[in-house]
């Protein structure tokens, strides 16, 4: 994919992890495209590991499912260390 194709699904899969994590009113364009884009190298990793769908593929459901998935759990850690206590 290009770089414009990958900012575009960096925002479209950042975008829809920060709507499934509730941060979608804190986050703007430019932090949902790095969130999609480190999401989809760790579910692209995770879905190579378990054998179950390839990220590079492109826009297929498999590849956006795996990217979301992977954008969720950089959420959820980035949650778990800023944390106030």
């Amino acid at each position: 994919m290009g770089i414009f194709a990958w900012l575009l699904f960096g925002a479209l899969v950042g975008w829809l992890a920060s709507i499934i994590m509730g941060k979608n009113r804190r986050m703007g364009l430019i932090a949902n495209i790095i969130v999609g884009i480190v999401g989809s190298v760790i579910g692209g990793w995770l879905g190579d590991v378990l054998n179950i769908a390839n990220v590079q593929a492109g826009f297929t459901f498999r590849g956006i499912a795996m990217a979301v998935l992977g954008a969720v759990l950089l959420l959820f850690v980035l949650n778990l260390f800023s944390k106030k206590r």
